[in-house]
Parts: structure tokens; C-alpha cells; sequence
């Protein structure tokens, strides 16, 4: 699993022409506090079940608080056969420090 600062993942989305999938693995009432853009949730504790549902062969760029969930998240994913795994670092405490200042933060 690639680890990946906000900086790099924000340039990623802004060029790449087959955007990775952004999955956040907060609680839902965490992400009612604040979000990326075209995020899907999915609470770590359901990634593994959720994981059998998603393509292998796409990017995915998982999303927690402060990069420690997602990191988890990438290794069940990872145990699954998907290999195309990029980490927040700092998620999205980092992300609204770096990139969306504008962003809630808790």
C-alpha cells in the first residue's frame, strides 16, 4: 500500500483521467462532520464484508481521521487479493490542514 500525503493524493485527483475510488473508513457521524468530495463511507468494521462488492482491479485511496483506521482498512483490503491501495497520511485532519482549510475539523 502506497503511502500518500494530502498534497500527492490532491494532485492525483486533479490529473489523473481514471480517478481512484475514495473510500472513508470514519463512523458515520464522523463523516456528518466533515468529508472529502465524492468519498463513499465504509466503516472499517464493514470493510471486509464491503470488499467482496468492489472491483480489485480499480485504485482506491482510503480515508480515516488521522491515517490510522485506513491504514488497517488497506491491510484487510490488501488480505483480499486488491493491490492498488493508497493511505491518507494525516488523513483527513491533514487533508483539511493542507487542503480544504475551509473544512470542519473535530
Amino acid at each position: 500500500m502506497r503511502q500518500l500525503s494530502p498534497q500527492q493524493i490532491s494532485e492525483l485527483l486533479n490529473q489523473s483521467a481514471d480517478k481512484p475510488v475514495l473510500i472513508d473508513v470514519r463512523e458515520p457521524f464522523e463523516v456528518e462532520i466533515c468529508a472529502i468530495e465524492g468519498s463513499t463511507n465504509i466503516p472499517l468494521q464493514q470493510i471486509a464484508e464491503a470488499a467482496e462488492d468492489l472491483d480489485p482491479d480499480k485504485e482506491y485511496v482510503l480515508i480515516c481521521h488521522h491515517g490510522m483506521r485506513s491504514q488497517r482498512a488497506g491491510m484487510i483490503m490488501a488480505a483480499q487479493g486488491f493491490e492498488k491501495l493508497i493511505n491518507l497520511v494525516g488523513g483527513i485532519d491533514a487533508w483539511a490542514c493542507n487542503i480544504d482549510p475551509q473544512m470542519q475539523r473535530y
